[in-house]
């Protein structure tokens, strides 16, 4: 349907319509519009949305989505005023943004818009986003006091799977919570126990990555090892979404020697004991206690790029390991970024980096493009604001073959 700047009468009820600066800028936008709506639908600019949604007209209206890009962030009074008044009319809110800022974008959604989809719009996002939409809420939950925690069983034996990038910026954190989310939603009819450890002490960001407070009850707990039990190390945790449990990385900077192998072993026997899997986002650096974590892992993940730095990074650390006679047999190797399915230049490189490194290069992640840093903006895993992203499935196909091997093991052990 072709835009006007203001609705046209229409035989249909108009059920929604788009309110952006310009929607020609937005032409997939349209496209999925008119897939979702067909005629019944119409555009508004910010100006006119504000007098149309005070109208009775607009109590037909379903739904509206809000498009924006960086040049609108100059305007993002007048974007919240029209966001404000439709929610003040019941009307559900769908933010479509481009290039916006991460902290325009969260002001937006504090407002109270119910979905965000990136532009340009991936296949099926806004009717994925529609159908989240208009799902009927779920029930709520009887009250519960404000300090319940889950409680500690003790009678687990954890998977202990450590992720660690082989340079800064190679994803791992990213690959950590988004593995840590999966596993937590891999048996919906049992789900198993997970928690996510973030001992990158310094520079941790699993709490940015799922949008969760740095609370002083880490550093405490990090600070007495000793006097920590069960029941102090869940006091420590904090829920995401009532299926992940999450140790954030302390409140302020502190020292990797803040703790030593025997509290790293003591923090992973409590999280073993009491949770099916044990994912840890590690530090860039290899620390004392690297060796302890390696030893009790029972998969360590090593992500790296193709890049000259991963490479030199990666094979150092390997002939570290051999030195020292410890177990370089669990690293993992996971290609970050990696060439896409036809790039066959691409992928013959990554072969020849094996090669040359002596290893395997067993996981071949592909890039995610700017979804996989929205989603961490926002404070969400990938399946939760990109559920059909490339990089999301194959963490979802690793999370799977995990549980698999996990429960065919338990099974024989039996």
């Amino acid at each position: 349907m072709s835009s006007t700047p203001a609705l046209r009468p229409e035989a249909a009820p108009i059920v929604a319509c788009t309110i952006s600066r310009d929607v020609q800028n937005f032409d997939l936008l349209i496209e999925d519009m008119e897939t979702e709506c067909g005629e019944a639908w119409g555009d508004l600019s910010f100006a006119d949305a504000r007098q149309f949604l005070a109208q009775p007209d607009a109590s037909h209206l379903k739904f509206v989505a809000v498009a924006i890009d960086n040049e609108d962030e100059d305007n993002l009074a007048g974007v919240v005023d029209v966001i404000r008044t439709a929610i003040k009319q019941g009307i559900k809110v769908i933010v479509i943004a481009e290039e916006v800022s991460p902290i325009a974008l969260h002001q937006l959604l504090k407002l109270g818009a119910e979905e965000f989809v990136p532009y340009p719009l991936p296949d099926g996002a806004l009717h994925d986003a529609l159908e989240r939409m208009n799902k009927p809420p779920a029930p709520a939950p009887e009250a519960q006091p404000a300090n319940q925690v889950l409680k500690a069983t003790g009678d687990r034996e954890g998977v202990i799977l450590p992720v660690q990038g082989m340079a800064g910026g190679n994803g791992a954190t990213t690959f950590a919570v988004n593995l840590a989310w999966e596993l937590a939603n891999i048996d919906k009819k049992s789900p198993p126990r997970v928690c996510i450890l973030d001992l990158d002490l310094q520079h941790g960001s699993v709490s940015t990555y799922l949008d969760l407070p740095r609370r002083e009850a880490v550093y405490e707990m990090l600070s007495d090892t000793e006097g920590m039990d069960s029941e102090s190390f869940m006091l420590a945790l904090q829920p995401f979404n009532e299926k992940l449990h999450v140790l954030t990385a302390p409140s302020d900077l502190l020292p990797l020697d803040l703790i030593n192998p025997a509290d790293v072993a003591k923090i992973l026997e409590v999280a073993r004991t009491n949770f099916d899997y044990v994912v840890v986002d590690m530090p860039k650096t290899f620390v004392q206690w690297t060796e302890t974590v390696l030893h009790e892992a029972h998969v360590y993940f090593a992500l790296l790029e193709q890049d000259m730095r991963s490479a030199q990074n990666c094979l150092r650390i390997i002939r570290a390991l051999k030195g020292e006679e410890l177990p370089y047999e669990k690293l993992r190797y996971v290609m970050n970024r990696a060439p896409g399915q036809f790039d066959l230049s691409g992928k013959s490189r990554i072969k020849r980096m094996a090669e040359s490194l002596d290893i395997d290069i067993e996981l071949l992640m592909p890039d995610g493009g700017k979804q996989v840093t929205q989603s961490n903006d926002h404070g969400l895993p990938l399946a939760e604001s990109a559920a059909k992203n490339a990089l999301r499935k194959e963490i979802q196909k690793l999370a799977k073959s995990v549980h698999e091997v996990n429960q065919s093991v338990a099974s024989k052990a039996a």
